[in-house]
Parts: structure tokens; C-alpha cells; sequence
């Protein structure tokens, strides 16, 4: 589905009376990239690797975009990233939190009022109109959807003595990507009810570690989360690999 900032359906343009706001997260330290500069602020191609996330949005259909950095790069985001490359869709960069989940409660606290919000993780530079308009699609249908592939290796769950206790249907495994979109109110509920567990010391067991923002709606309310295909190309760059990958698949675009 080709998207030049027009999400489409079944061929026909449809019209948009709700905002869309995108909150892009780029307030880690990729420890293992080995790394002094964090993964989002490396070079590809000669630009930031958040560079290319951010053009994907100014390109979109996305009305405005709210960036979440850590404390002391806020300023450097506003002039050597933002200001540089004329990031106009973005309208507030604020500081995220000691883990994800709370860069995205920063986030939402900061995107205003708005139909539908996109969470976005900054060291993924490949998101395309595409996969916006796909999830746009998808979130207008059923509230929640995120953005992933189905896996091309066989999976394994492993016991707690490390053994290989069970091989799940390779058809039913996806790998989650990002965008994560939702309706404004279910992922603001959703995050409302995380922050105050946190606040009144029952969060989750520390057993289970927050990964990602359909977690957080699949364990704070009843909503079913949808999955919509991304691309194999929308990778996150984690480890100094992902880089060079990064590299040959940006010498291939056109």
C-alpha cells in the first residue's frame, strides 16, 4: 500500500478528524553496542541514526511528533537534530525515565490531545509510510495493533535448566517491532494504571520485565492487541552487527 502521507483503504482515501501523534523514544544507552555515543546519536549514512526515524514521521500523515531523550541530551536533540534538519512535526522534546516504560509515560504526558499515538523506538531507522499507513489502518479498526514479521527461525522456550522445553508453531511466533499504535485513551488508561501500581510498590513481579506498550495494555486492561505486518527491513540497531546491516540496507535504497 503505497502512502505519500494519505492513509488509504481498500483503494479510497479516508479522512482523518482525530490527530495523530507519534511519541519516538530515544532515551537509551545501548550498552551493548559497545559503544560512548548512544546507538541513536551513531552515524549512518552520515546522519544520526534517529535521523531517519524522525524523517519518517515529518513525512507521514503523523501531525506531530514528541521526542523522549535522556535529561542531559534534551538540548542537543533541540539544536544538532531537530533544529538542524528542520524537524518541524516536532513539538516538544522532553526527558524520558530510568526505563522505557517511563520515556513513554514522559511522552504521552507531553503529546496533548490527539486520536491515536504511535510509539516509536528512535534506533529503528527503516519504519516507511508503508508500515505507517498499515498501522494507521489497523488502529482505526481495532484500537491497538503493533507492527511486526512473522519469524523465520524455528523458536524454542527453554526450561529453567536452559533445555529446550517446548517448540511453539513457527506460524503462531511473531517478532515485535515498533510502531506500537493505539487509541489515545487506551494507552494513556493503560500507562495510567502501570504508574500508579509503581507508585503504590505493586507493579509487576520482578520476575517480568516491561518490554514493550502491548504488554502494558494486555496486562492493565481487557484489549486485545492486533498484529500488523512491518517489514524485515525495520530493524532496531542494538549491537555493532545491526549496524553494518543498517549500512548494506541503506545502500540499497533508492
Amino acid at each position: 500500500m503505497q502512502m505519500d502521507g494519505n492513509p488509504k483503504r481498500n483503494g479510497k482515501s479516508f479522512g482523518r478528524e482525530e490527530a495523530c501523534v507519534a511519541i519516538v523514544l530515544a532515551a537509551g544507552r545501548g550498552a551493548r553496542m559497545n559503544s560512548d555515543v548512544p546507538k541513536q546519536y551513531l552515524p549512518l549514512g552520515g546522519k544520526p541514526i534517529l535521523y531517519y526515524a524522525l524523517k519518517a514521521f515529518q513525512k507521514s500523515f503523523v501531525d506531530r511528533v514528541v521526542l523522549v531523550a535522556a535529561a542531559d541530551e534534551v538540548e542537543y536533540c533541540k539544536k544538532e537534530i531537530v533544529e538542524r534538519f528542520g524537524f518541524h512535526k516536532v513539538s516538544r522534546v522532553v526527558a524520558g525515565g530510568k526505563e522505557r516504560y517511563h520515556s513513554v509515560w514522559e511522552g504521552l504526558q507531553a503529546a496533548g490531545e490527539c486520536g491515536y499515538i504511535f510509539i516509536h523506538d528512535g534506533a529503528r531507522p527503516f519504519v516507511t509510510g508503508e508500515i505507517l499507513g498499515r498501522a494507521y489502518a489497523c488502529v482505526r479498526e481495532y484500537g491497538a495493533c503493533v507492527v511486526g514479521m512473522p519469524v523465520k527461525d524455528t523458536i524454542k522456550i527453554a526450561d529453567a535448566d536452559g533445555f529446550a522445553g517446548s517448540t511453539p508453531k513457527r506460524d503462531d511466533v511473531w517478532m515485535v517491532q515498533t510502531p506500537q499504535v493505539f487509541s489515545s485513551g487506551l494507552i494513556r488508561s493503560a500507562y495510567g494504571a502501570l504508574m500508579e501500581m509503581e507508585t503504590d510498590r505493586k507493579a509487576l513481579p520482578q520476575n517480568i520485565r516491561i518490554t514493550d506498550d502491548a504488554m502494558v495494555v494486555e496486562t492493565y486492561t481487557e484489549h486485545k492487541v492486533k498484529l500488523v505486518e512491518g517489514s524485515y527491513q525495520n530493524i532496531k540497531i542494538t549491537t555493532p552487527e545491526d549496524l553494518q546491516v543498517a549500512e548494506c540496507f541503506l545502500d540499497r535504497e533508492p
